[in-house]
């Protein structure tokens, strides 16, 4: 799907939908908060959101004590929504922007992406995406990459998706990265359907060491 398609489509379904009515809404953001623990979040930490929508988990980071997060979504009503549960002074940077064309400006601690990347199906826009990821976070610095699991949904908000376990996820992102943790859990939507993901945490090995 080109940019500006997936760009339209977002927008759509943000000022289209309430909040709580989008397949993937949690009142708390439990399990990713969870993750981005175990891999190492800590107050004073520099957090990117890839795909972050309206979601909580700005909320729940600035209120943990990040330093700086930032929120990247193709949807600028998702952001201004999330923005607006959040006082001016929140350590809270917004990109209105497709991952796969976006340039950072800095680099950060923690990469996080609940249900961003499997709606990447082009060979190109996943290379694309690892290109950012690279550029984004900082050597040493971990993934929290959430997509389908391999017995998930084959579609979400009518569009195709990738499945993934933790092998093909790594095969994907490459010898850069090195696969520190894994887990399957459960989704239940609004609507009482369960869906089944997994999240992998990845550790940025620097240039030239061995993954």
């Amino acid at each position: 799907m080109a940019e500006a398609d997936r760009r339209d489509h977002w927008q759509g379904v943000y000022t289209s939908k309430a909040e709580t009515d989008v397949s993937w809404y949690e009142d708390t953001p439990e399990i990713s908060m969870a993750l981005l623990r175990d891999a190492g979040l800590q107050p004073g930490m520099s957090i990117i959101d890839i795909g972050s929508g309206a979601s909580h988990l700005v909320d729940a980071l600035v209120a943990y004590g990040a330093a700086h997060v930032g929120i990247l979504d193709l949807s600028a009503a998702a952001l201004e929504t999330a923005k607006s549960r959040l006082g001016s002074g929140a350590p809270v940077e917004a990109f209105v922007s497709d991952i796969t064309l976006w340039t950072p400006d800095r680099q950060y601690d923690l990469w996080h992406d609940r249900a961003a990347f499997h709606f990447l199906t082009a060979t190109t826009d996943q290379q694309a995406y690892v290109r950012v990821l690279v550029q984004t976070l900082k050597d040493g610095g971990k993934a929290v990459i959430g997509t389908f699991a391999l017995n998930g949904p084959e579609k979400c908000s009518g569009l195709p998706v990738m499945r993934y376990d933790a092998a093909s996820l790594q095969a994907v992102l490459g010898a850069q990265f090195k696969l520190i943790a894994t887990r399957q859990h459960e989704h239940t939507t609004p609507w009482n359907t369960v869906q089944h993901f997994q999240s992998s945490a990845f550790e940025k090995v620097p240039s030239g060491q061995p993954a």
